[in-house]
């Protein structure tokens, strides 16, 4: 396996066994089904683990209709389950989504694990558990925002195992997205170009990205946008590495760029701030003892790309 293909969510060879979708309702009736539940896209977790429970379990008496069947695991069915209606007691909801969010929660029926934010759980996961965690977050987010038919604005109905919304209205099949995000690793020399964005952490910085544009070439997007927020003109481009981005439904696509300018004009809009980094300045960020650098977090493509840039392993 390529260097690039160990990234976090990206790489586990989980068998994701599409033709058996259309089986999902028999498949979650078998004894050795699994389930792992989510409550507003926060895993439930023991330890560093996903919790897998019984398809009987009483936790999933709050769950919505409609498990999604992510595949199988060592032969056996594992479901996920959406427990977002249920109301924890003495929620906080200002933690709720923010940035940074430590909090956990705990259902009575499963007192020993918690639901914990998938971003700052990612680090812990095994590349199995956070392919399983990415894949379903992804794929609920999806049906949250897409209840009702594009076409004709009827109620669409959950099929194929959680993977398909068809219309009854008009016939319309619906299927997950994902939308494709550019990130680049920019560097002219012993630089890489770094960027924050407004309502980051103070200090944190991290690789510029952007949303792939329809009719755009990955190459055309990662030189439009690199020129739109820091004004940096980009040659060459090359593939690195990809990463599936729950959060809710993107595909980061990895790209090196070879900078032919350096003064930065900076696109307030895009950007609170972009800078020139030299490789010293990265360590020392990496080190935790930079004093103005914090660097970009642990288990995202960002760090992944610039920890090998640092140590020339990039293939």
């Amino acid at each position: 396996m390529r260097l690039a293909e160990m990234v976090k969510f990206g790489g586990a060879g989980f068998d994701r066994a599409g033709h058996l979708r259309s089986d999902a309702a028999r498949l979650a009736r078998d004894p050795g089904a699994r389930v792992i539940v989510f409550w507003r896209g926060k895993p439930l977790i023991i330890g560093d683990a996903l919790l897998r429970l019984s398809a009987d379990h009483p936790i999933l008496a709050d769950a919505a209709p409609g498990w999604m069947f992510l595949g199988l695991e060592r032969g056996a069915a594992v479901f996920a389950a959406d427990l977002s209606g249920w109301q924890p007691a003495d929620l906080d909801l200002g933690t709720i989504g923010a940035f940074l969010d430590l909090s956990e929660q705990s259902h009575p029926a499963a007192p020993d694990a918690v639901f914990a934010e998938l971003r700052t759980l990612m680090v812990r996961l095994t590349p199995g558990d956070a392919e399983l965690a990415a894949t379903a977050r992804a794929v609920m987010a999806w049906h949250d925002s897409h209840g009702f038919c594009a076409r004709c604005g009827a109620a669409s109905e959950i099929v194929m195992g959680g993977w398909q919304r068809d219309c009854p209205a008009c016939g319309t099949h619906h299927f997950p997205r994902t939308d494709p995000v550019v990130i680049m690793l920019v560097t002219r020399g012993n630089a890489v170009l770094l960027g924050r964005s407004p309502g980051w952490p103070e200090g944190m910085y991290s690789l510029l990205a952007g949303f792939v544009e329809p009719g755009e070439t990955i190459e055309a997007a990662v030189r439009r946008e690199v020129a739109e927020e820091s004004g940096i003109v980009v040659g060459a481009v090359s593939y690195l590495a990809s990463q599936p981005w729950p959060f809710p439904a993107s595909l980061m696509i990895g790209c090196a760029g070879v900078a032919e300018t350096d003064a930065i004009t900076l696109d307030p809009a895009e950007l609170e701030d972009a800078i020139w980094v030299s490789r010293e300045d990265v360590v020392q960020a990496f080190a935790g003892d930079h004093p103005r650098i914090k660097p970009a977090r642990k288990g995202s493509i960002a760090h992944f790309l610039l920890q090998n840039w640092l140590a020339d392993t990039l293939d």
